[in-house]
């Protein structure tokens, strides 16, 4: 079974942008944008969690501490001003300018100081959200079939999750402590100032509200669009520069280090030019509001000037407008940045919302039971056997397409402890077959059955912890040779390191191990790429080992070995004939030619079946063929 790195399969068509795209229509974006808040909200107050539920009280409780200290500074500063105009000899008699002096540093310090504790008790909340999120999302991407991540690419999917999880933060927090508060204090201020002032300055004060809020959702509307194709690009600059970084040595190989670095070039440059129109329209959406909100205040003052003026108005109390109005302007400048930011925030989850919400294809049904539940033999020292009937398959190209038919109902049978093969010429379908045990997709048509069930009636999860896999491909973790076939069984391998050992040797790779300076701790790079073929290979086998599992499946598991390591490995398989029920796939004859049955393919379908003697009886016959060919080349591999 070819496992290929499936970073390498570029979307087709596009970018991972575009495949989202196709999943919903774009009158569906409220509705999303909808569930992203409900999701959030879920998040601020969680049905079970009493701790978080206390933070939030207690972040809300400070927030409006904070508020009403704000709303008395305004005051405190036009008693400052009216005291300060008292005769000399009664400021020095009553101390009162320096006591509202001190009081007025103190409010600013208390309302600081219950900001700043209101972040610190919040943080929690935030982080353990952004944390959950990020979990639950990097969960369900391994829980996604194979058919979206044969069409994903690593980089855009990267910047997906990335950028939507640090949104959270914004949105959470935008939520709590800036639509409702604000909104308050806005009624707050507004209605002090009626009560103080009069009228007519609560109605300048309500239009400026008014034609701000409209200015700023208007822009910010419009800046929608540039916001997303900003995005898009980022998206696909991330994809490309990750594939190009992933196949480093292809690009080296063929020397197109200039041709990736176009290509990278040229997603820069349209994130260049929507991340400018960002910027520019982000000025022109400053500009607007302050100009709207100094009209305003300059009405105001002009107002309040010329009552002054007419003495009904001292200069304190034209301190207590200008105060007020700026008092204002600090959650004025709130909705426009929290509506601004919380819109691009909400675009940036919009993906990873779409992600998180995607169905996989392949899934438990209702009534699925454990493998180990159902078994109706007696254990598992044997193996379990394994049994296709009339099994068709094409993969999925599309929305409710089909390629060509890869198998096209097959039926075979493999007893418990046996050792089969599959031999036949590339794209036959023989690592079909291993994806369909694995359920890495389900058949079209027909049944693959595990002991006597249809694997499709049992759980997942059972069906994958009694198959183990040593694919033709190896891709190893960045991390120790150690790790790497720990892998196998991680709780095993923890509880008894000796386990690694063992099987390390019985993959033959224990001696080249030991030879290396750091043993079993070598780290082996990024996909193993410090190791030779052989040597992954045979860590991909000591790893199968390890698992211990009832069905072993080798897919071409010792192209990379020379002859004599082949042999070794093969002994080992051989070994484990009555323990396990073994499948190999291999083009090399001569390493299947002991197995119990050996099974022909050729377009989709099983023509011959029997034993190595017995299909080499076969004149004319396909095996007979592939193995006299091998012969006349001195190599034993299938041409």
């Amino acid at each position: 079974m070819c496992l290929r790195p499936l970073s390498q399969t570029s979307v087709k068509g596009g970018s991972m942008g575009d495949v989202f795209k196709t999943k919903r229509e774009e009158d569906q974006e409220s509705v999303e944008t909808k569930h992203i808040i409900f999701e959030n909200l879920k998040r601020l107050w969680p049905a079970s969690d009493t701790k978080t539920k206390v933070r939030v009280v207690s972040a809300v409780s400070l927030l409006i501490g904070a508020k009403m200290i704000n709303v008395q500074i305004p005051f405190i500063f036009k008693n400052i001003i009216d005291s300060l105009s008292l005769p000399p000899e009664t400021l020095l008699t009553t101390g009162a300018p320096l006591a509202l002096l001190v009081g007025y540093g103190v409010a600013r310090s208390s309302a600081s100081l219950f900001q700043e504790l209101r972040s610190a008790v919040f943080a929690k909340v935030v982080q353990t959200a952004i944390r959950d999120v990020a979990r639950e999302s990097f969960l369900k991407l391994h829980n996604l079939d194979l058919s979206f991540h044969l069409q994903r690419q690593t980089g855009t999917l990267f910047r997906v999750v990335d950028r939507g999880s640090r949104s959270i933060d914004y949105v959470m927090r935008s939520m709590l402590f800036n639509v409702v508060p604000t909104s308050l204090e806005i009624m707050l201020v507004s209605g002090i100032m009626v009560h103080s002032c009069g009228p007519a300055y609560a109605l300048v004060t309500v239009g400026t509200l008014g034609v701000y809020t409209a200015f700023t959702v208007s822009v910010t509307s419009w800046r929608t669009g540039i916001r997303k194709r900003m995005n898009a690009s980022e998206n696909e600059a991330s994809a490309k520069a990750i594939d190009a970084l992933m196949n480093y040595e292809t690009v080296k190989i063929f020397l197109n280090e200039h041709h990736e670095t176009r290509r990278y070039d040229e997603s820069l440059k349209a994130y260049q030019k929507a991340a400018q129109k960002t910027l520019t329209s982000l000025s022109m959406l400053n500009f607007g509001q302050n100009a709207i909100f100094s009209v305003g205040l300059t009405t105001i003052m002009v107002m309040a000037g010329s009552e002054i003026y007419a003495g009904t108005m001292t200069v304190g109390d034209l301190v207590l407008v200008n105060g007020l109005l700026f008092q204002l302007s600090i959650p004025l400048n709130f909705i426009g940045g929290v509506y601004r930011e919380t819109r691009q925030a909400l675009i940036d989850m919009e993906q990873l919302y779409v992600l998180r919400g995607k169905k996989s294809s392949i899934h438990d049904a209702p009534d699925a039971v454990s493998l180990e539940d159902a078994r109706s033999f007696e254990s598992s020292t044997n193996g379990l056997p394994i049994r296709f009937e009339d099994v068709s398959f094409s993969y999925p190209t599309g929305e409710g397409q089909r390629a060509h038919r890869v198998l096209d109902n097959i039926s075979f049978s493999i007893d418990s402890g046996q050792t089969a093969a599959i031999v036949g010429r590339s794209g036959c379908g023989k690592s079909t077959i291993l994806r369909l045990l694995f359920r890495f997709f389900d058949p079209d048509s027909g049944s693959v059955r595990l002991g006597d069930m249809d694997s499709k009636a049992l759980t997942l999860r059972s069906v994958r912890e009694n198959i183990a896999v040593v694919p033709q491909d190896t891709v190893l973790f960045n991390n120790s040779i150690f790790y790497n076939i720990a892998y196998g069984n991680p709780d095993v391998a923890m509880e008894n390191p000796k386990f690694v050992y063992e099987v390390a040797q019985n993959a033959q790779i224990d001696s080249t191990i030991k030879e290396m300076p750091q043993g079993y701790d070598t780290i082996v790079g990024e996909r193993g790429v410090k190791l030779s073929g052989g040597e992954k290979q045979r860590v991909s086998i000591a790893r199968a080992l390890l698992k211990d599992a009832p069905i072993l499946l080798c897919d071409e598991a010792t192209s990379a070995l020379d002859t004599s390591t082949e042999s070794s490995i093969m002994d080992i398989i051989k070994g484990q004939k009555g323990k396990r029920t073994t499948l190999i796939i291999a083009h090399r004859l001569s390493t299947v030619k002991d197995a119990d049955k050996i099974f022909v393919m050729d377009g989709g379908r099983i023509v011959e079946e029997g034993s190595h003697e017995e299909l080499l009886e076969i004149d004319a016959g396909l095996y007979k063929r592939m193995w006299d060919d091998q012969s006349k080349n001195g190599r034993r591999t299938a041409p």
